[in-house]
């Protein structure tokens, strides 16, 4: 069986996992030693800084879950100068739990890829019970995380190392939009996003597999593949491999989409159409599916695509049905969608489209 159509296997339990995406701290005898709110002198635990700083150039992104007083917590984090490592921190008087899950929410990661660190019993049993997918470490544990397997991507890419940077990014976006009246095209208009869509390049594979890791929520089959079985793709004259870029007047998002293309003489086949999630309120998805459709009307092909739900990909189908494609088949758990290359939709003026061949 091709590399492009083989079926996905079984996962054991612990692979199942995939790696950490964010790592949520406790704050009171984890990162620092002390109890901040009983007037401690607190002092940074030994190793944290080292943990955060390497975790944060991984691409690992960092939060907080805390029963602290949020305004002295956060001095404190100032203090230490590690207040800029943590996104969305929640630090007050509720649950850590309610903490995890919000977190996890804004920066729309799945539960099981987040990690949780505290020194209370009673507070990782409150976590585990609640949210039995999130992996739950005690703060004896913190010093060696660096190590563990599910802290070491594969990969270090070049998004990787500014992850960080380019989710505060979208929180500044969010709070325009959120302060933004009007119509949405008029908001998304004052963007100036610049969509790049380019055949893979060698320097580009190590950022595809990174994404057909870490990005299940909007990946249309679900199917993930190697360094090495991206490459022989690459340059496979029966393939197209093709990498998404976006920016805009905030900065870059980096490489957002992956599209894999089988073709045949007669009808090209969409194996693989996966986005970050940051940009398909965008509208991303759809521009990259109706430039494929005006791709294969050029070619004088039909165009299909394979869809394999996984339980949290259900808007990657209403995107292809949106964009017009019909159901034509359903076997062993794979829906077979056809577009309509005589209804294609045309480009938004909102973003400029840049095409490599």
């Amino acid at each position: 069986m091709s590399i492009a159509n083989r079926a996905l296997s079984e996962p054991d339990s612990n692979a199942s996992r995939g790696p950490v995406k964010v790592l949520v701290w406790d704050l009171d005898n984890t990162l620092w030693r002390g109890t901040l709110a009983e007037g401690d002198r607190v002092t940074l635990r030994e190793g944290a800084r080292e943990v955060i700083e390497t975790l944060d150039e991984r691409g690992i992104l960092l939060s907080i879950a805390s029963k602290n007083d949020y305004e002295d917590a956060m001095r404190k984090l100032k203090e230490f100068e590690l207040e800029q490592y943590f996104l969305y921190p929640q630090i007050g008087w509720n649950a850590k739990s309610s903490g995890i899950g919000q977190i996890a929410e804004r920066l729309n990661i799945g539960l099981d890829a987040v990690a949780f660190v505290d020194d209370e019993p009673f507070e990782r049993a409150e976590v585990q019970h609640c949210y039995p997918q999130v992996r739950v470490l005690t703060a004896a544990e913190m010093p060696g995380l660096t190590e563990r397997p599910e802290f070491f991507p594969r990969f270090i890419t070049d998004e990787s190392a500014i992850r960080r940077q380019m989710y505060m990014q979208d929180m500044e976006r969010d709070r325009i939009e959120a302060e933004h009246v009007g119509p949405q095209v008029e908001f998304l208009a004052g963007l100036e996003m610049k969509l790049s869509i380019d055949r893979a390049r060698e320097e580009d594979l190590q950022r595809a597999e990174e994404l057909t890791v870490r990005t299940n929520q909007l990946n249309t089959t679900g199917y993930t593949y190697s360094y090495a079985e991206l490459d022989r793709l690459r340059d496979s004259p029966e393939h197209l491999l093709l990498i998404c870029g976006l920016e805009d007047r905030f900065g870059s998002y980096g490489k957002i989409g992956l599209i894999l293309v089988e073709k045949r003489p007669d009808v090209w086949t969409l194996k693989l159409l996966l986005m970050s999630c940051r940009v398909m309120s965008r509208g991303i998805g759809s521009i990259v599916i109706n430039h494929l459709m005006e791709r294969a009307r050029e070619a004088g092909v039909r165009l299909v695509a394979e869809f394999r739900a996984n339980g949290r990909n259900r808007v990657m189908l209403v995107t292809y049905r949106f964009a017009g494609f019909k159901p034509v088949s359903d076997r062993d758990g794979v829906v077979l969608l056809e577009g309509d290359l005589e209804r294609i939709q045309p480009h938004p003026t909102y973003v400029q489209l840049r095409v490599g061949r």
